[in-house]
């Protein structure tokens, strides 16, 4: 089954085009690298799948749900963190769990519920009741991820989550999403430059100048060679 689909996807700032012709399948549960360099495009897509821009060429369909006929269904199987935080920094991170689940229609026992699971997924549940500010960078992150799975979304976008934060902060949060991948089925799609973030049983698309290069399994496609190596024989870029 597939849970994200994208089809001769295009867009332009005028007359400067951000991506053109961009087509490719995610699978249920599978998770998706989206590799590129600053510039290519990544941001761009994902401002696409998640509607806040549109484009009158190409298709987007979200577990099924085609974001142009059918916006409300398919953004509402999706979770979103995006490169900047949206998180309210005043509030405690229970409230702010709260405060989203609402907006989803979750209340009560369900919402109580939906937000012990996704805390205890990101192992956030002592953290609940502490002011989101005085937490570091990648307890942040972990609750933006946690936000997110409480309406129990079947794809889940990334975009470049571990700007920012330390090598060990980026591995842990990077195993986090490939565990909530494999345990719970979810399609993710991961939007980096880098490469140590990537590993060779996930699906690989390698972004440069609005086109897609490659769409694999990233061990095939990096072959006997570095990922980064291959990367840079690519596109010219280095991470």
């Amino acid at each position: 089954m597939t849970g994200l689909r994208v089809e001769n996807l295009s867009f332009s700032y005028r007359s400067k085009t951000a991506l053109s012709g961009v087509s490719f399948e995610v699978a249920s549960g599978m998770f998706c690298a989206l590799l590129g360099p600053n510039g290519a495009g990544k941001s761009t897509l994902f401002a696409l799948m998640t509607r806040l821009f549109t484009s009158p060429q190409g298709r987007i369909e979200i577990a099924g749900h085609d974001m142009a006929r059918s916006p409300r269904a398919a953004l509402k199987r999706m979770g979103v963190v995006f490169q900047q935080p949206t998180l309210d920094l005043d509030l405690t991170v229970q409230r702010n769990l709260d405060y989203f689940s609402a907006l989803h229609g979750l209340s009560g026992r369900t919402a109580r519920s939906r937000i012990d699971e996704a805390l205890d997924r990101l192992g956030m549940r002592d953290k609940a009741s502490e002011i989101v500010r005085n937490l570091n960078g990648g307890h942040r992150r972990r609750l933006e991820i946690a936000r997110c799975l409480c309406h129990r979304p079947k794809v889940l976008l990334l975009d470049e989550p571990t700007v920012g934060l330390d090598a060990a902060t980026r591995q842990a949060i990077t195993e986090h999403v490939h565990d909530l991948s494999r345990s719970d089925g979810l399609t993710v799609l991961w939007a980096t430059h880098l490469t140590d973030e990537i590993r060779d049983g996930d699906q690989l698309l390698v972004l440069h100048h609005g086109r897609l290069l490659e769409n694999g399994q990233t061990g095939e496609l990096r072959g006997g060679v570095p990922l980064a190596q291959h990367f840079l024989s690519l596109t010219g870029e280095t991470e």
